[in-house]
């Protein structure tokens, strides 16, 4: 169990104007590839663990889409930091 839930959308700002979807794709495919536990939604990706885990990642993330020719990239993060543990379906198990 983590002690933290991090949702993420991120913004690269792409080269001329490009699609973003396939620098979100490629963002989520980070997210993947870590083997943490996530959600994809409309508008953002929750990822559950440990907060510096989670952060990492987020980094990796913002790095990944300077390298594929974003000028720059906004990430908006929400954090819930709870010490003795959370998991998403605390909060949303009863909406499934």
């Amino acid at each position: 169990m983590g002690e933290s839930l991090v949702s993420i959308q991120i913004i690269p700002k792409t080269k001329n104007g490009e699609d973003v979807i396939p620098y979100v794709d490629e963002a989520i495919s980070i997210i993947q590839d870590s083997g943490i536990k996530y959600e994809v939604h409309p508008l953002e990706t929750t990822m559950e663990g440990n907060l510096e885990h989670l952060f990492d990642i987020i980094r990796r993330m913002n790095e990944r889409m300077i390298e594929m020719g974003s000028k720059n990239v906004i990430s908006q993060i929400k954090v819930l930091y709870q010490p003795d543990g959370i998991h998403m379906d605390d909060l949303t198990g009863k909406y499934k």
